[in-house]
């Protein structure tokens, strides 16, 4: 059940009986866990998470000691699934497609609020059944991106009339020309097609 607004969000992990939780110090890690257990059609293990993305937007200290002593907190969190041009993949924290920085398209669905040092999605939560889409558009010029690239450490860059936001369960986006794809920082490839959904409450992390 994904979070609702006044209620609390998550369980001492003590509480539950989970599965050995396998320790990840980065999205790609956290992305290798999820693609191996998904393709072999296993459970996910809950994730104890130690660094990256998805790490920082739930609170997670980085202290290994801690996720994994008594005060350890078990959080439910939402997994996008997206067909890139018909192929089936998983992320945890965001999936980014773009060709530069400075010129084309730049396409981005958060789950964690965070993108390296980028605050990319201030209002998004990852266990509100939600991805926060980012749509630059290609008629955004150099001196805006700039000036967009500057302010969004603080996750001042929007509202903006170059810069759609939307929140959505699902969506289906086509890049024309195709667009280099990033799932949590895993570079996939050229794709044009990709079809997105969200798979709520399919993921434990403990921190």
């Amino acid at each position: 059940m994904t979070i609702e607004k006044g209620q609390p969000w998550g369980t001492p992990a003590r509480e539950l009986s989970l599965p050995a939780p396998v320790a990840v110090g980065t999205d790609a890690e956290a992305h290798d866990v999820v693609e191996r257990a998904r393709r072999a059609n296993a459970p996910v293990p809950p994730l104890l998470l130690l660094g990256g993305d998805l790490a920082r937007t739930v609170g997670a200290t980085g202290d290994g000691d801690h996720a994994r002593g008594p005060d350890a907190v078990a959080l439910p969190c939402d997994l996008g699934s997206v067909l890139l041009d018909g192929r089936q993949f998983w992320f945890v924290a965001h999936l980014v497609a773009r060709r530069s920085w400075w010129r084309g398209r730049i396409f981005a669905a958060m789950n964690a609020q965070f993108w390296g040092r980028y605050d990319v999605a201030p209002r998004g939560h990852p266990n509100d059944g939600i991805v926060e889409l980012l749509d630059v558009a290609r008629s955004f010029g150099v001196l805006d991106r700039l000036r967009a690239r500057r302010r969004l450490p603080t996750g001042t860059h929007v509202p903006h009339p170059g810069i759609a936001v939307r929140r959505v369960r699902t969506q289906q986006e086509t890049f024309d020309p195709p667009l280099v794809v990033w799932l949590d920082g895993v570079r996939i490839g050229d794709v044009r097609n990709i079809s997105l959904r969200v798979e709520p409450d399919a993921l434990t992390v403990i921190v």
